[in-house]
């Protein structure tokens, strides 16, 4: 069994708060998220699809995966507000492994394992988005406002479920993530991402 848990090189802010003072005050949202772990964009492994997980052998390796993400998305919001909802994609925290969770703006976790989107509307928007592997800027981008997702459950079962609006919006950026696909490759042509300091206060919420 691969060992993913690695403590020792977690940074755990709600026992260092002085640590957690120390990471707000870097200068850059990008420098907070790569003092928390997270892969910057340019990592090799960003750009190459996740191994398959093999359920229902390798459930124990999935969930300590799923434990190190939730456990990451916790540190991060400690240091970052999302008024969108957030999402981690294993191969963000250096783990070549097809596992993504989703955090809701009900506060809700959505775990997949395996993902890959099946079916999406021609029904499309264009909304900005944040990647934690390049923090500092935004990017508008164009995707589906539904979309089918197949994945499967800890214990190698095939499920569908369909995800609509701002939730079809993260479910597919994370699943991009497994397939080394960042948001960059789905802008339109000639359209680039921009500064977040140019972007604060202008997003709209995704509908």
């Amino acid at each position: 069994m691969d060992v993913f848990l690695t403590p020792n090189k977690v940074v755990n802010l709600k026992n260092s708060k002085g640590l957690g003072r120390a990471i707000l005050a870097m200068t850059t949202p990008g420098d907070r998220m790569r003092s928390l772990g997270i892969v910057q964009e340019g990592d090799a492994s960003l750009a190459t699809h996740a191994r398959l997980v093999l359920l229902p052998d390798e459930a124990e390796d999935a969930k300590q995966i799923i434990k190190r993400l939730i456990f990451t998305m916790e540190q991060i919001r400690q240091v970052h507000t999302f008024a969108k909802g957030m999402g981690l994609a294993a191969p963000q925290i250096g783990v070549d492994r097809s596992v993504a969770v989703v955090r809701t703006l009900e506060d809700e976790l959505i775990t997949l394992i395996n993902p890959r989107i099946i079916d999406e509307s021609a029904d499309t928007d264009e909304q900005y988005e944040g990647c934690l592997s390049f923090f500092d800027v935004r990017g508008i981008v164009p995707r589906s406002r539904t979309i089918q997702v197949e994945y499967q459950d800890i214990d190698g079962d095939i499920r569908i479920a369909e995800f609509k609006h701002g939730l079809a919006r993260l479910i597919a950026h994370e699943v991009d993530h497994l397939f080394g696909l960042l948001y960059r490759s789905r802008m339109r042509p000639g359209v680039k991402p921009i500064p977040v300091s140019q972007y604060e206060g202008t997003g709209q919420a995704w509908v």
